[in-house]
């Protein structure tokens, strides 16, 4: 994907070093080869864009995408809540285990 994107850089370069030659000294193979490298440039850019709308979420707009992260990052708050809370109840049940245990233990230990 870099690769890609970095070709379409040097497309440009060359376009914009032929286009700003000296118009009234260009012969027609120089025009031949801004032509061709406008095209290839074209070419590049039409690529780019078709992997960029390839990629997921790559056909939504920016508000879009901003929903879906606000979204997303509402989800996880939700969800590490969750983890806590839960994390909070597992201790507690230990906790509680933990003491029942020990009254067990000293009865049993106890002389009757």
């Amino acid at each position: 994907m870099a690769s890609l994107f970095e070709s379409l850089t040097l497309k440009l370069a060359n376009v914009v070093e032929l286009a700003t030659q000296d118009q009234s000294s260009l012969t027609p193979q120089a025009r031949q080869a801004l032509v061709r490298s406008t095209k290839d440039f074209k070419a590049a850019l039409k690529e780019v864009n078709e992997y960029a709308n390839s990629l997921p979420g790559g056909d939504h707009s920016v508000q879009e995408q901003d929903d879906v992260i606000e979204m997303l990052e509402k989800l996880k708050e939700r969800k590490r809540l969750q983890l806590a809370e839960f994390a909070d109840r597992v201790g507690r049940i230990s906790s509680a285990q933990v003491n029942m245990s020990m009254e067990v233990d000293s009865m049993a230990s106890t002389p009757a």
